[in-house]
């Protein structure tokens, strides 16, 4: 898509409700996707990155059996698109680095579907390729407000290619699909979220199978609380995410990142590593400086504070992503934003109360899996024991948690302007 009809700073009132979505992300890229082709509203995406430009693109990701589940019920072609082109996530094993099992959970036990496990990449493409020309590449948001009759709200944004900027007015809906570092959420929360750490450092890294490989579907390693995760992709390629407690405060430290420290990390005191283990240790160190760093995470909950503006993903729940849940809740949120757009459309009411319906369909689901996804992460912190650690997660109490998160999705709404249940499957 082209912005180049929006002259800068110039405000162009449309008769169709207007919806700007801010990042083609997998929230974003969905929600534009279910309402293409409409003739009642206008949709406008911008992307701040080109086509091809990804900073996640050389990763994987897995997407639980709920987002696919959910896909399903909302958004069925975008979910049979992800299913074909992807591996499905069936099982999730937990061992020690010496090789001793502590789980192993069929997901079917716990779930009505297999999740998938694809490359970034590929993700990106899938969700995209239905809206050719519907995008606004290289088109950075550079700040939004309300203001004027009815506050109404407006975006500016600039051009990272030519260097252009403008504005666009009279939005009827702005969605922020940009994730945690959004300046919607910004706005929206009133200034910059200080997010809580949980002092654990996280690497990625995307590299080829190669010959013998012993890694297939989800596995995870630990040697005490360092946790080594890894899948195969499809390209036949494994994504591998490494874990290990770091210091309070400042930046992961420099030591930590070097090839000797990860090898350490990961060794079991008392005798080799396991196949597996050893394969993915001499990845590790053999990829150190390819190694992808961040710091575990989360901030605060929020979708609908602002009439008018619709938080999604990451910019609306950023939580750690022990469970996989961060690109599955996104699909999520995807579903139900459509949903309600759909409706709020053929009421022909208006788009401003659509964030308050959907914080009342999510709020309570998100939170629980927010905290969930917290709970799960004991093991991986300071002085964690992994084999009691894991020993609760086998049993029947986790193991509904799990079923909840698998199954309760949300349906879809009844077209009754005044059915404003919470609905789960």
């Amino acid at each position: 898509m082209s912005l180049t009809h929006l002259e800068p700073h110039v405000s162009i009132v449309m008769k169709k409700p207007r919806i700007v979505i801010a990042g083609a992300g997998i929230a974003g890229s969905l929600i534009a996707s279910g309402l293409r082709n409409r003739t009642d509203c206008e949709v406008i995406c911008l992307e701040r990155v080109g086509e091809h430009e990804q900073g996640e693109a050389g990763t994987g990701l897995n997407i639980g059996p709920n987002a696919i589940k959910c896909l399903r019920l909302h958004l069925p072609r975008e979910a049979e698109a992800i299913v074909g082109n992807s591996l499905p996530w069936s099982k999730w094993t937990i061992a020690l680095t010496s090789g001793r099992p502590l789980m192993d959970l069929r997901l079917m036990d716990v779930a009505d579907n297999a999740g998938v496990r694809i490359r970034w990449a590929e993700l990106y493409a899938l969700l995209r390729s239905p809206l050719d020309g519907q995008i606004a590449y290289n088109t950075e948001l550079t700040g939004c407000g309300q203001g004027g009759p009815g506050l109404t709200t407006f975006v500016t944004w600039r051009s990272r290619e030519t260097g252009a900027e403008g504005r666009i007015d009279d939005i009827d809906l702005l969605i922020a699909g940009d994730g945690r570092y959004s300046a919607i959420r910004q706005f929206v929360l009133g200034g910059p979220d200080t997010p809580a750490f949980l002092n654990v450092c996280l690497y990625r890294v995307l590299f080829p199978a190669g010959p013998d490989c012993p890694i297939d579907d989800y596995g995870q390693w630990f040697n005490g609380p360092n946790r080594l995760l890894a899948f195969r992709v499809p390209g036949d390629f494994i994504y591998c995410a490494g874990s290990f407690p770091i210091p309070a405060e400042g930046a992961i430290p420099e030591a930590m990142k070097q090839p000797d420290f990860l090898s350490a990390a990961y060794m079991p005191p008392d005798g080799p590593p396991s196949r597996e283990a050893g394969y993915l240790i001499e990845a590790i160190t053999r990829h150190a400086d390819r190694l992808h760093w961040a710091r575990l995470q989360e901030g605060s909950v929020t979708y609908g504070r602002k009439a008018g503006i619709l938080l999604t993903g990451d910019a609306a729940h950023p939580m750690v992503p022990t469970l996989g849940q961060g690109a599955t809740q996104a699909c999520e949120d995807a579903c139900v934003a459509v949903d309600e757009i759909r409706l709020a459309l053929a009421r022909k009411g208006g788009l401003a109360d659509v964030p308050a319906r959907v914080e009342e369909r999510r709020a309570e689901r998100i939170r629980f899996v927010v905290d969930l996804s917290r709970a799960a992460t004991d093991t991986m912190l300071a002085g964690a024991d992994p084999v009691e650690g894991t020993r609760w997660k086998t049993e029947a109490p986790f193991l509904r948690q799990l079923t909840t998160l698998y199954r309760d999705v949300p349906l879809p709404r009844t077209d009754r302007a005044d059915d404003r249940r919470r609905t789960f499957a």
